[in-house]
């Protein structure tokens, strides 16, 4: 069985700035807000939501079904993809677009400011995967193109898949009603506390009442670890540190991975949130957001160190 991933396959261009957004930012001139930021450092790396999930799965031994759009310039990339076993069939690719690309700065903080372009993805196309279904345990559901998540939310209630919802920044582009319907049909919300935020002031949705919505709320918290809301109460998940930052970007995506690979093991919930711990704290130590090795004792052993208890093994 495999877990369906949608959602954007992106190049990331890497900024840092050696300093505090928050400190260069005056909050009592935002509506006159015109600022730069000198950065000392650029990269290019391969990137996007989708594409991270899925190469993170595929690490952990878990093959993904990705579903996602690059442009004429993303031949490279999807190659890439199948070097290490990821099926692009369901990859499109658009001829006279530019594939999706974020321009992503981090200061000392680890706080970011994003600009994304969508490239291709604006005008994909959900693909017909219904004879598929049979072979699909999970999916998540993260963010790309809104029409594209929206599309993606109705096939899988449409043929009963279960499925995260992940909307994150496309919160703001998804209205009331398609997030109320995202998130009521699904088999958990993922958010980090910012997303979270919104969602909650938007719908009126608040951490007590959000199980009468959708059976799990995951909220991550960064440093502080993560937060589960369930029919086993509020499971508050300590965070599994790094043995160095290097750049957080990608380290979300990398949770979502094993977060997945757990839920489609049957492991518990806590179980499951520990691999994922362990897999973000393994991203943040890189540069860019495509893991090149995964030595699972390595993994096992670090949420073992971190949590007192060994994590159990993969079926099969």
């Amino acid at each position: 069985m495999k877990i369906l991933v949608t959602g954007s396959t992106a190049y990331d261009v890497m900024l840092g700035y050696d300093g505090s957004f928050a400190d260069a930012i005056d909050p009592n001139a935002l509506s006159e807000l015109s600022v730069s930021f000198f950065s000392p450092r650029f990269e290019r790396h391969h990137g996007g939501t989708g594409a991270n999930i899925a190469w993170n799965l595929k690490l952990l031994g878990v093959d993904p079904h990705l579903v996602s759009t690059v442009g004429s310039d993303g031949g490279a990339y999807k190659a890439l993809l199948e070097e290490r076993g990821i099926a692009t069939e369901f990859v499109e690719k658009l001829e006279n677009h530019v594939t999706a690309t974020a321009i992503i700065g981090t200061d000392t903080g680890e706080r970011q400011i994003t600009f994304f372009h969508p490239g291709a993805d604006a005008d994909g196309q959900w693909p017909d995967i219904t004879d598929r279904k049979e072979d699909i345990a999970y999916a998540i559901v993260s963010p790309r193109n809104a029409v594209l998540m929206n599309a993606a939310v109705h096939w899988c209630k449409d043929n009963a898949v279960p499925y995260l919802f992940d909307p994150g920044q496309q919160v703001i582009s998804l209205s009331n009603d398609e997030l109320r319907f995202g998130i009521e049909n699904s088999a958990g919300l993922i958010a980090n506390e910012y997303e979270w935020g919104l969602i909650s002031e938007r719908l009126n949705i608040t951490e007590e009442n959000a199980l009468l919505k959708t059976p799990m709320l995951i909220v991550t918290r960064g440093e502080s670890g993560v937060t589960c809301f369930c029919e086993d109460g509020a499971l508050n998940i300590g965070p599994c540190p790094p043995e160095k930052v290097v750049n957080p970007t990608g380290a979300g995506d990398a949770f979502r991975a094993g977060l997945l690979a757990g839920m489609k093991s049957g492991w518990s919930r806590i179980d499951s949130l520990r691999l994922a711990n362990a897999m973000g704290s393994l991203a943040v130590e890189l540069e860019g957001t495509l893991i090149d090795h995964c030595d699972h004792d390595a993994v096992w052993a670090r949420a073992e160190m971190t949590y007192g208890e060994k994590l159990p093994v993969f079926p099969g």
